[in-house]
């Protein structure tokens, strides 16, 4: 997917109908749509206004969020490119493009993409099941080289539990749904979203990914939202906050764990180094007295696995 670019202001009150009409109205725009469940049936108060543009001149893709509306722009080329499910499966943010709702699309191209998305055949969907079962299973193998074994400490156990949590969520998450032939819902709320759409379906896969976050429901939620404090987590904390009140207990923790492993794990690798104040609390955002550390997490990524491969 190449880098991103990040300019974040504060979430104000702009209009994402305004926003979309700029860049339908823009020459260099060959495609818009809403993404996310703003604006749907199934918005809450923490849903973020979200489009989805591409256009030329822009290289790779790039993410800038301007007066509380997102845009995540891509290149004008992959418009034509990701036509092609072999191309957009290596590259295309394949959930994103296929549960957007397009407004402009002069081409085709856009509804062209989520109709190759969504009328996957099983062979199509059961070989890219098990390619992302393939990248899981090398990164487990991965971090298991770097953070078990003689030697390791309390840091590699740490690791060890960010990157199986990030394995669960970022490729066997979307590897069980292709048993439903659905895309994943990448929002704050996420843990209830899986729930609802696999749970009854694959209860073993699911009981798996749950246990990698320990969640502990209002009571776990207050505790990690409090941790945020003095962490540099002000505008995470302010989302969880809202999942927070919305009744999302598990999707603030779910969505603050991630984020403390992705923005703190400088921390995580030089963990001896820290002030006992600040271990306190990040062991508290990550749930170090709640989930399986070291071997054990990536043991019970490794069984989640197994129940996705197995469709249990």
């Amino acid at each position: 997917m190449g880098s991103r670019a990040r300019a974040t202001d504060d979430n104000g009150t702009g209009g994402p109908e305004r926003a979309a009409d700029r860049l339908v109205a823009d020459r260099r725009v060959r495609a818009v749509a809403y993404a996310g469940s703003y604006g749907t049936e199934f918005a809450w108060t923490g849903s973020l206004p979200t489009l989805v543009a591409f256009e030329r001149g822009v290289t790779e893709p790039q993410t800038d969020t301007r007066a509380g509306v997102t845009t995540e722009r891509f290149p004008f080329e992959k418009l034509e490119a990701w036509r092609d499910w072999e191309a957009a499966r290596t590259e295309a943010p394949l959930a994103l493009l296929a549960t957007s709702r397009v407004v402009y699309d002069p081409t085709g191209h856009y509804g062209r993409i989520q109709r190759t998305l969504w009328n996957l055949s099983e062979s199509q969907r059961a070989a890219h099941r098990a390619e992302l079962l393939n990248q899981a299973a090398g990164q487990l193998q991965l971090a298991r080289e770097a953070h078990t074994g003689a030697g390791h400490g309390v840091q590699e156990q740490l690791l060890a539990l960010a990157d199986a949590r990030g394995v669960a969520l970022n490729l066997l998450y979307p590897a069980l749904l292709t048993w439903l032939h659905l895309w994943p819902e990448f929002e704050i709320r996420l843990p209830h979203a899986w729930r609802a759409s696999a749970g009854l379906r694959f209860p073993k896969a699911v009981y798996r990914l749950e246990a990698l976050y320990g969640f502990g429901g209002e009571d776990e939620a207050r505790r990690v939202l409090l941790a945020t404090r003095g962490l540099g987590l002000v505008e995470q904390e302010r989302r969880a906050r809202a999942a927070f009140q919305a009744g999302y207990y598990d999707g603030a923790v779910r969505y603050l764990r991630d984020e403390a492993a992705r923005t703190h794990r400088a921390d995580l690798s030089g963990w001896l180094h820290l002030t006992p104040a600040r271990r306190d609390k990040l062991g508290t955002l990550l749930g170090v007295t709640r989930a399986p550390l070291g071997p054990a997490a990536l043991n019970l990524a490794q069984e989640l696995l197994e129940a996705v491969r197995e469709g249990e």
